[in-house]
Formats: C-alpha cells, structure tokens, sequence
C-alpha cells in the first residue's frame, strides 16, 4: 500500500514540515461497481496506490466531502456522503470508513435518495459562488440533520456566510 503520506514528507516538495499529520482519505473506483471519490474539499497531497485507488490527504481544519457508492447486477446496495473536518494531532474525531485517522463528522446521509439531496444542497453552496469547502460547519450539520429527518434545508446565502466569517474572525 506504499508508505503513509507522513512518512513522505520529505521526498514531496509540496508537503511541508507543518503538514506531518494529515487526515487520508483512500477512494476505489471501479465503474458502475463500486466509486468512492471526494465531492469538494481542497487537498493537500495525494498519491496513486493503483489504476484503482488513491488517497488524499487533507489539512487540519479542511473541510471535506466523500461519496461512497456499491452497486451489484440488480442495483445500489450501498451509498453514502459524509461531510466531515479534518482534525490536528490530539484532537478527538470520530472514525469513518477509509478515513485515516478519522474526522469531525458533520453530516453523514446514507441512502441514495437522501445522498442526492445532500448533494443538491452542496450545488446550492456553490451556486452562490461560494466554495462548498468554506461554508459554516453548522450549515453541514443543518443540512445533515434536516435531511435525516426528512425535512427540507435553509439555503446557504451570502449573507449567511458573511456572517460565519465574521463570527470566525471573532473567536480566533
């Protein structure tokens, strides 16, 4: 599987001391069977295991979007979306499926139906002209909750994510 991206922190001139831990995320894509790929997010490095899989690798704090889809001759069997936030060394997280070493979750939506609405919400974010990646966490965590329980979401607007940098801006 190749050694983990801290290990090649000095051999990757893009990497840089202040990038020793990273969050990985490890996608498979095998057409129409089974897809795992990163909806938005910026990353930071990445490396190719095989013609099938790669990992990426995410700062602290960046926030992210994973998509896991398995399929079989008679249809879906399995999809999800979790938008989640990259940890530092120290922090808590929770765990997530080819997620090393976890995250913070901010919404995780099982089930196709429910998945397309979370990703019709990230459409919205970037229709706006905001980058999904930078929206407020809280807005994740709202939309995440909403589509659990079958209700509709608030948009995310440009007033409402002025207001998040700002409120950012306050507590650091």
């Amino acid at each position: 599987m190749g050694p983990p991206l801290t290990a090649r922190r000095n051999a990757d001139a893009h990497l840089s001391p202040r990038d020793a831990i990273l969050t990985e995320v490890e996608m498979t894509w095998i057409e129409g069977r089974h897809e795992q790929w990163i909806r938005f997010g910026r990353i930071a490095a990445q490396r190719i295991l095989s013609r099938a899989t790669r990992v990426a690798a995410f700062r602290p704090g960046a926030v992210f979007s994973y998509v896991r889809w398995t399929s079989n001759d008679f249809g879906t069997i399995h999809s999800t979306i979790a938008i989640a936030a990259a940890v530092a060394p120290g922090e808590p997280y929770s765990t997530l499926p080819f997620v090393r070493p976890g995250a913070e979750i901010l919404a995780r939506i099982d089930g196709w139906p429910k998945v397309q609405k979370a990703l019709e919400a990230i459409d919205a974010v970037e229709a706006t002209g905001i980058d999904a990646c930078d929206a407020a966490p809280d807005h994740w965590r709202h939309v995440g909750s909403r589509i659990a329980a079958g209700l509709p979401f608030r948009p995310y607007s440009r007033d409402r994510h002025t207001a998040w940098l700002r409120r950012r801006a306050v507590e650091s």
